[in-house]
């Protein structure tokens, strides 16, 4: 399926975000693990918070059976987070997923669980997917982990530190990955009770200490509200406005430097009384944007697409882990920029477009790689060119099930061709 994407000549939107898949997902191993009757409040309803809930709440078959297949589908978070949950619950379960899952790298959080104890067997090949687990009482104590590829191996580990017999001191060894991330899990983790600290700029120290179960109400999600800062960043409409609801100033979301970001490309950001968060369009003054994505790489598509389309020259770092996401991120934003004419440069995981010397009036069909965030990035470039084609729309439902729905409540006409 192709929708073909239109824009309004004017935009006034209120929308209702979807929750924090971060955070749904955190909040869901945690709740687990604190052996709570009830799921956090608000949860997300996009596929991966489902797979996620899915896992957790087998049924009396699956109970039954000797070993337990779960397909995570395209989740990488679901792939990490219950790869450590299981190795500390009694269970025998296989983890499983798609082709591009199996080719996603997990032998650092394998290596990790197998030094504490836990039972992790390669189905395949070694160091990805499928995985076997026989989950056990784990000791805990003293672990390196390598912190550059993904914080999502720390944040597992981190989350099972609790119910480890001596707890876990965590050391991240070489550059750690999107810090914001780790801290917070650190957050939900203390709000169902976890005794957990920095102890060293690179050390976490958690206590033995069971969880609470305690209720819980999921934030909305900033990365999604990305596409509506990139949305009044490209509109000429100085009346424009969009009204965001359930995002918090102050949250401990990484990507709410969104709103920082997108500053400097004309969109303000104001938050009312009564929780709406209002997003207005001002003059931009931006000749060209130099940024480090290592604390926030799930905004680096949001941004690679917004300066393309504003044909703003840019350098961005800090994207080591776009390689090993849905898609290799580097790769197809580099083939997907071309078709509005701009020659990306790809080095040393950097990306970089110097100057802008060709120009598309109508540009091809923007794949989307099995990459909900290829399709919610380039939707919005209708505003610049009138109308766009994106290919495989259903993709969004992996984080952002009413994205489409809520572009046409925007004004947009999103249709099938």
């Amino acid at each position: 399926m192709t929708y073909k994407v239109s824009a309004p000549s004017t935009i006034q939107a209120d929308i209702k975000l979807p929750a924090s898949k971060s955070i749904s997902n955190r909040a869901l191993i945690i709740s687990a693990l604190a052996e709570g009757h009830t799921w956090p409040e608000n949860l997300s309803d996009c596929d991966d918070t489902n797979v996620m809930v899915s896992a957790l709440t087998p049924t009396d078959n699956t109970l039954a059976a000797t070993t337990r297949t779960i397909d995570i589908g395209a989740a990488g978070t679901a792939m990490r987070f219950l790869t450590a949950y299981f190795s500390v619950v009694p269970s025998d379960v296989i983890l499983t997923g798609t082709a591009r899952m199996k080719q996603r790298p997990i032998g650092i959080l394998v290596d990790a669980l197998r030094y504490i104890g836990a039972d992790i067997e390669y189905m395949e090949a070694e160091g990805y997917p499928p995985l076997h687990i026989r989950g056990k009482e784990l000791q805990g104590g003293h672990i390196d982990v390598d912190a550059r590829v993904s914080s999502q191996f720390i944040s597992a580990l981190l989350m099972i530190g609790p119910v480890l017999r001596d707890g876990l001191e965590l050391r991240m060894t070489g550059f750690i990955s999107s810090r914001p991330y780790i801290d917070l899990t650190l957050n939900v983790m203390h709000s169902y009770g976890a005794q957990a600290e920095w102890t060293d700029v690179d050390t976490v120290s958690v206590q033995a200490n069971a969880y609470k179960a305690t209720p819980y109400t999921v934030e909305s999600d900033w990365t999604a509200a990305s596409y509506w800062y990139e949305i009044l960043s490209l509109t000429d409409d100085y009346e424009a406005t969009v009204n965001l609801s359930g995002l918090r100033d102050g949250s401990r979301q990484g990507d709410s430097v969104v709103r920082y970001i997108f500053s400097t490309l004309g969109v303000k950001t104001q938050f009312l009384p009564d929780g709406t968060v209002k997003l207005t369009r001002h003059l931009r003054t931006l000749p060209r944007m130099d940024y480090d994505f290592k604390n926030s790489p799930d905004l680096a598509q949001t941004l690679v697409a917004t300066c393309g389309a504003l044909s703003i020259p840019f350098h961005f770092k800090g994207l080591a882990s776009l390689r090993i996401k849905e898609s290799d991120r580097m790769e197809a934003l580099k083939r997907e920029l071309a078709k509005i004419g701009a020659d990306i440069h790809i080095e040393n995981n950097e990306m970089s477009i110097q100057a802008y010397t060709k120009t598309v009036d109508s540009p091809q069909p923007f794949a989307t790689y099995d990459d909900h965030r290829m399709a919610m990035a380039f939707a919005p470039l209708a505003i610049r060119y009138g109308s766009v084609c994106i290919e495989n729309p259903e993709v969004v439902t992996k984080s952002y099930p009413d994205f489409w729905d809520d572009l046409r409540s925007a004004g947009f006409t999103v249709e099938p061709v």
